[in-house]
């Protein structure tokens, strides 16, 4: 996984005032927290913070002032629910070497088996533990054959090497549904007409 370089500036200023001029200069408010440290709220690049978490999980390389350098991950972004741009991130300090849990998304491949059948993603991301530097980006499963009734369990999920489960063995990932078949509705209307007539 590579790691994004960001700048980013402590803040002092609160509030929704506060945010939104941060806002209006194309950065992003944020907040940096884990180890035990003092949340520290920042400053970030909005465009350039927009474009790094395009990547799930990112490992982002905060120099803060330029007087302090520490790793991060995003664990929650708020967007604007109707124009899509960020209006917070909180990311969570990490270390080389130090395992974290997040959720990868889960990606298939391959055709379902001929008929009429529905692909129901019961998890779309696959809760694991890996080492900060080494996150996979998505997992890929195939779907190559199955019918109605198959699923695919988290155990069945092959991952890369050093990246653990942290969800149950036996969680349901992905199932295979048959389609709802349309006759049932065709045959009530019919039943209709003849209690009109």
């Amino acid at each position: 996984m590579s790691e994004v370089k960001l700048t980013a500036e402590t803040r002092t200023e609160f509030g929704k005032g506060a945010a939104r001029r941060i806002r209006r200069d194309n950065k992003v408010p944020g907040v940096l927290y884990g180890h035990g440290s003092d949340p520290l709220h920042l400053t970030l690049p909005g465009h350039d913070l927009l474009l790094a978490l395009r990547t799930p999980n990112v490992l982002i390389a905060l120099d803060i002032d330029g007087q302090r350098n520490e790793l991060a991950i995003p664990k929650a972004v708020q967007r604007d629910p109707l124009k899509g741009f960020l209006e917070h991130v909180d990311l969570q300090l990490v270390q080389r070497g130090e395992t974290v849990t997040v959720e990868i998304p889960v990606q298939t491949e391959g055709e379902l088996a001929p008929g009429n059948y529905l692909l129901e993603h019961v998890l779309n991301a696959l809760p694991v533990e890996a080492e900060a530097t080494h996150i996979p980006e998505a997992v890929t499963v195939s779907v190559e054959g199955l019918e109605a009734g198959a699923s695919v369990l988290a155990k069945d999920v092959t991952l890369p090497k050093g990246v653990k489960l942290a969800v149950e063995d036996d969680a349901v990932v992905i199932q295979v549904l048959a389609a709802q078949v349309e006759e049932a509705a065709e045959g009530e209307g019919e039943g209709e007409e003849a209690a009109e007539a």
